[in-house]
């Protein structure tokens, strides 16, 4: 018997969304899918059906700030896929968390005690669990009887070796969950879940993977297994982003609050909201705008861009021994050849020799033949993994 499954994963200005068919012993297949974006601006309604055609457009607050916010949006999108496609709604509804801590390597269902354990982790990852989780309880309201599955970014990374997680901290502060737990570990399992399909046996072999969007990280990989990370305690850490500083001295907050008198929101605020291509670029966080401007200040928000990924990738690599593949994913990732090319150049000294003409044309392998380490475009698929995950812990 087959089972309907929805996937939310909710972000700070979007929510994303995808039905899928669970049937014994089959892989999930999608249903209807897409996404509500712009929220707290003018929010728009996108729904796609299974063959990608537009079956719905629409503003959603057509008279005012009515569904701005994330409650009202997901009250329409409810309403949306509760019609007679879906009359008795889904069996289950699984979700995107961001941060698991310590205690969730795994996806669980959503009890009570869950659901307070993930509201405690809260604070280190600010612009992405508060709405995780409201979409979570906006869900549970709707469908009461439904299981409600909870699906980890951080879990992926639960492989690397207890040196790669922990900080020079005392016992102590590790024992009381302070250490590196890495992110977009759903993108990296999709990743690793399709490698042998493009990379045959060097799948499991030395592989970086960068996730480049409005959040950005790497993955150092073996046996298709995470080694090491860029991300740390909090999506904070490492590379710089869409509006998120990455890597910076802690000395250098301390100042913030001692020397300059920021209060501890007004620093979180400035590095998660204000910093990134955003914050030294003045103009845009969205790598599009900055890669269409003339303005001297997106050059130079760019070219640091790149400076970090190529500083992070040489770490990566350090700690695989070497490299076989960089894989590139996600938004820039995927749809900026600038930025790819860029990267590859300054990776020349890993053997990575690209072809400008499949990386001008987006193909799967933008490296050319004769590259001792290769290099790909992948897209990845979150809620194809989020879906397998929550099918295999239903026993579907």
């Amino acid at each position: 018997m087959k089972k309907s499954l929805l996937v939310i994963n909710a972000g700070s200005s979007s929510i994303r969304f995808a039905q899928f068919e669970l049937a014994a012993g089959a892989l999930p297949v999608r249903g209807m899918q897409g996404h509500i974006e712009g929220l707290g601006r003018t929010p728009q309604l996108v729904v796609h059906d299974r063959l990608g055609g537009c079956v719905t457009q629409r503003a959603l607050d057509p008279g005012g700030d009515v569904a701005a916010d994330h409650a009202s949006a997901l009250a329409a999108l409810f309403d949306c896929i509760a019609g007679p496609d879906w009359p008795d709604g889904p069996s289950a509804v699984a979700h995107r968390i961001v941060h698991g801590g310590p205690a969730f390597v795994r996806p669980m269902r959503v009890t009570s005690d869950v659901l307070a354990q993930l509201q405690e982790l809260v604070p280190l990852a600010p612009l992405h669990q508060p709405h995780g989780l409201a979409a979570l309880c906006a869900a549970a309201a709707r469908w009461p009887e439904v299981p409600q599955i909870a699906c980890f970014d951080t879990a992926f990374h639960a492989t690397r070796s207890p040196v790669e997680q922990a900080f020079a901290l005392p016992q102590p502060l590790r024992d009381a969950g302070i250490r590196r737990y890495g992110f977009h570990g759903l993108s990296y399992e999709y990743i690793a879940g399709v490698l042998p399909l493009h990379l045959g046996g060097l799948a499991g072999g030395r592989v970086v993977v960068a996730h480049l969007g409005n959040g950005a990280s790497l993955c150092a990989m073996r046996g298709r297994k995470s080694v090491a990370t860029t991300m740390g305690m909090t999506p904070l850490d490492g590379l710089m982003m869409g509006t998120r500083c990455g890597r910076i001295d802690p000395g250098a907050v301390l100042h913030l609050i001692r020397g300059l008198g920021m209060t501890p929101d007004e620093v979180e605020t400035l590095l998660y909201r204000h910093s990134g291509l955003l914050g030294t670029s003045g103009i845009s966080g969205d790598m599009r705008v900055l890669e269409a401007s003339t303005e001297p200040a997106a050059g130079f928000a760019i070219d640091l861009y790149v400076h970090a990924i190529t500083r992070e990738l040489g770490a990566m690599v350090a700690l695989l021994g070497g490299l076989d593949a960089l894989v590139f994913t996600a938004g820039i990732g995927e749809h900026s050849a600038r930025i790819r090319e860029r990267v590859c150049r300054d990776a020349a000294w890993l053997g990575i020799e690209l072809s400008a003409g499949a990386n001008d044309a987006g193909e799967t392998r933008i490296s050319t033949p004769r590259s001792r380490a290769s290099a790909w475009v992948i897209p990845t698929h979150e809620a194809r993994v989020i879906a397998h995950q929550a099918g295999a812990l239903l026993d579907i």
